[in-house]
């Protein structure tokens, strides 16, 4: 009887992976691109429409002031309401925006392309984080969170592919960096439009698994369920004042400020530090992000293997807080620089799914998808500090090395909060109840 639970709990867990990951995969890289593709422009945009410093920096910023406005009524639809359409509307009205922005040419019109595009984009990743949480177990989620949070680093591999391509051309009179935005922003609307027919909002819905399957992993998310509400049963708004939930949003906000500096500058930074032309450079911004890829993997595999949290979120970012700061002591060794960019870089990733798996463990139902918009929303607020304080770095010293400290020093902080975070416990209580529900319905059946 055991062997054959363990053979429905494997096939139902591998079939719902394989329905859901690889889309949820491609959209969000269809998302970072959008959002990120802007970092490669600017290796002929800001020349083009002479921006300084700090208004790139300034509108790459703006973003996530629009972004954070929609974040948690955003979460709170896709738990009450539907993650296929909502999460499909998010798609179209973003890709068009993304086109549009091939289309400024004053420091207005690029404030408010950014702003409508953080607006619209609102609420996407918290969404989907929700979504997960309606298909897959404690025990996998970290897992899956990885394989989806593998979009990330996965994004500027392909944003800079793209990007080399893309900023030799000159297509119909227009420059390169303008077939940026309006060729890369068409793949979100065709996701979209497939999310209609592609999603499955809950598994009671899901006509692709088998009634066994369906009941199976409906029980066994009601058993994690109650045990999460015999801890504690959070309002959102008892959610929200959680010293846990608090603890959490600190590191996450820092390492966004860092991290979102980060993907904003670094194709500037090695342009300027390297010399090398505009394409090279964007191919050169691969390389992290194949190392992010790994990362994230391995660190979300072990993290659920081992059922250790924080060391697994705090390790990768004290790692890349460290290889920015010595950034600052070599940028007269561009080689060595650029290894230390390239180990900063893809090392920060792989602190992300096992972040996300974090708050799941703590909160359930409308109380964990509005946590995620807040986190998410204190976290991106950060997004716009980050790459608005390095452009004025930048402008002020004259020289990179203020903001490799400022990036660091973000990431170098945030890493050393994370083992005061604690949900060792409930995770614990968590596994336990399910674990015990599995063994009463074995032994009714029997």
């Amino acid at each position: 009887m055991q062997s054959k639970s363990n053979e429905l709990s494997r096939r139902t867990t591998q079939r719902i992976a394989w329905r859901t990951l690889p889309f949820a995969f491609a959209m969000y890289v269809a998302a970072y691109v959008d959002r990120a593709n802007l970092s490669f422009a600017n290796l002929r945009m800001s020349a083009d429409l002479r921006f300084s410093d700090s208004v790139y920096g300034l509108g790459a910023g703006i973003f996530f002031i629009g972004y954070v406005l929609f974040e948690i009524p955003g979460a709170i639809i896709v738990e009450r309401w539907s993650a296929r359409k909502w999460i499909a509307r998010i798609m179209i009205s973003w890709g068009i925006v993304t086109i549009l922005t091939g289309f400024i040419h004053t420091s207005q019109q690029f404030y408010i392309a950014r702003f409508l595009l953080g607006l619209t984009e609102a609420s996407f990743f918290p969404g989907i984080i929700v979504h997960l949480t309606h298909w897959f177990r404690a025990s996998d989620r970290a897992k899956a969170i990885a394989s989806f949070y593998a979009a990330v680093p996965a994004a500027s591999v392909v944003g800079s592919l793209i990007a080399t391509w893309l900023l030799e051309v000159h297509w119909s009179g227009v420059a390169g960096w303008r077939w940026i935005f309006i060729v890369e922003g068409i793949p979100a609307i065709v996701l979209g439009i497939a999310a209609i027919f592609y999603l499955t909002d809950w598994p009671h819905q899901a006509h692709w698994l088998s009634q066994e399957e369906r009941d199976w992993i409906a029980s066994e998310l009601e058993a994690e369920l109650q045990a999460k509400k015999k801890i504690r049963t959070y309002t959102i708004w008892q959610a929200f004042t959680d010293r846990q939930i608090l603890l959490l949003m600190v590191p996450y906000f820092l390492a966004l400020t860092g991290a979102q500096a980060s993907l904003f500058w670094v194709p500037t930074f090695l342009k300027r530090m390297s010399g090398l032309p505009a394409p090279k450079v964007a191919l050169l911004v691969a390389i992290p992000g194949l190392v992010g890829i790994a990362g994230m993997l391995v660190n979300g595999w072990h993290c659920d293997k081992t059922g250790e949290r924080r060391w697994h979120a705090a390790i990768p970012l004290i790692t890349a807080g460290v290889a920015y700061l010595l950034v600052a002591g070599t940028t007269r060794s561009v080689p060595l620089s650029i290894t230390l960019l390239i180990v900063g870089g893809g090392c920060m990733f792989a602190y992300l799914p096992v972040f996300w798996s974090m708050p799941t463990l703590l909160l359930s139902e409308s109380a964990a998808a509005a946590c995620f918009g807040l986190i998410n929303s204190v976290g991106q607020t950060g997004g716009f500090i980050g790459p608005t304080v390095v452009g004025y770095l930048n402008t002020w010293s004259g020289s990179l090395t203020a903001a490799f400290v400022f990036i660091g020093g973000c990431y170098l902080v945030a890493g050393s909060i994370f083992p005061a975070v604690k949900v060792h416990a409930i995770q614990a209580e968590t596994r336990f109840q399910s674990s015990g529900n599995r063994r009463g319905s074995s032994q009714a059946s029997r």
